[in-house]
């Protein structure tokens, strides 16, 4: 089984590029040099020296100790909460950015949700010099006030997206259509696993120095550079695309994605897409996504901004269809009782996205001699107002 893109921009029945003519030009140009491009040993050289030097990469890989014995096993996390910017998805925006200047753009265009991409990306276009446009939900700039606060300190433009259920959707519709409308001189960063192809390849990329660390700090600490089980948080799947991206080809390595069941699977009020979606075509890239019979998005649910989507990313559709990841949800409730609990025991504040992927502790069962790596996406300080709102 082959869990990589292929030649057309597919991972197996899912992915694609299904986008308006207009936009042609830009994302075929960026198909035919991406590769070409980041494989430039002048590209990696200065990718990895801000890595190193920016963001502050190798993040640690921590052996979480009264964890481990509260779960009677091996917990290491992915310390992720440590980058610059608090969180994976500056790994991402710095090799875009250095590709979008090799393109010759001037104006960087972005979506986020729990706006930890929108900082990122305004972090890097502050770096280079760029102008930065960020497109966020009426709802979640709400309730990400501390994220918006950062973007715009770091000189960017944040537009509300004030369509729909007003959050990561619709953030990403109004940067669509801000592509559409200004082609020739801007360059869209999306954040996640997500959009036509070569965007869910290149994120996928650009993150997984997440398990090429895993496996080198395994093999570290323990002699073994593969775990039992890597455990991440899934909304469009780029932290989770970055911590499997190693251990794909290797079985005995189990791969779980938690998703958001916000307030119970069958609710209502929910985002656990692998539970209920269908294929469809969202974003320009054909993949799982919760629909309606006559194929109208329903709009999804989740305490945690960023897993606040209706679809996850073809590499995650096709990692479920396989059956090579196992992909489990957890709802608001557990993944605050998650950020509870390793408060408590290790002194970490995890974002309440990476709580998801905590939560699953309680069901994992794993045993005493195995290797658990819980990839700890970000910090939770963007998080903090709805923390002490439940204390």
């Amino acid at each position: 089984m082959n869990y990589q893109v292929n030649e057309k921009g597919y991972y197996g029945n899912f992915g694609g590029a299904f986008i308006p003519e207009m936009l042609f030009p830009n994302v075929e140009e960026l198909r035919e040099k991406y590769l070409s491009i980041i494989q430039e040993k002048d590209f990696q050289l200065e990718l990895n020296e801000l890595l190193r030097d920016y963001v502050g990469r190798p993040s640690p890989l921590y052996y979480a100790k009264r964890l481990s014995e509260r779960y009677n096993t091996n917990i290491y996390l992915k310390r992720e909460d440590l980058n610059h910017t608090g969180a994976h998805k500056i790994n991402n925006t710095l090799g875009q950015i250095l590709l979008a200047k090799r393109l010759g753009r001037t104006r960087i265009i972005a979506e986020t949700g729990a706006g930890q991409h929108g900082v990122a990306t305004a972090t890097v276009c502050a770096l280079m010099g760029l102008k930065c446009i960020v497109y966020m939900g009426e709802v979640d700039i709400k309730r990400q006030a501390p994220n918006v606060a950062r973007m715009k300190l770091l000189g960017a433009e944040v537009i509300p997206a004030t369509s729909g259920s007003k959050t990561l959707k619709d953030a990403t519709n109004e940067a669509i259509r801000d592509w559409i409308n200004n082609p020739v001189d801007t360059y869209y960063i999306i954040g996640s696993v997500v959009g036509p192809h070569p965007y869910p390849d290149m994120v996928a990329r650009f993150q997984s120095v997440i398990s090429e660390e895993i496996k080198k700090q395994l093999l570290e600490k323990t002699g073994n550079e593969n775990p039992d089980y890597v455990i991440a948080c899934v909304g469009g799947g780029s932290n989770a695309a970055g911590a499997f991206y190693h251990f794909l080809e290797n079985e005995k390595v189990k791969l779980i994605a938690v998703e958001a069941a916000g307030k119970g699977i069958d609710s209502g009020h929910s985002a656990a897409t692998s539970v209920l979606g269908k294929p469809g075509i969202i974003h320009g890239s054909k993949t799982l996504l919760m629909q309606t019979s006559d194929g109208q998005i329903i709009e999804p649910y989740s305490i945690s901004a960023g897993l606040d989507y209706p679809g996850v990313g073809p590499i995650h559709a096709h990692l479920f269809e396989t059956g090579r990841a196992e992909f489990v949800s957890a709802t608001d409730e557990e993944a605050l009782k998650a950020v509870f609990l390793l408060c408590e025991l290790e002194g970490i504040i995890p974002a309440l996205e990476s709580a998801h992927a905590l939560a699953y502790l309680e069901k994992l069962k794993a045993k005493e001699n195995e290797v658990v790596v819980i990839n700890l996406s970000g910090r939770g300080d963007k998080d903090l107002a709805t923390y002490i709102e439940k204390l």
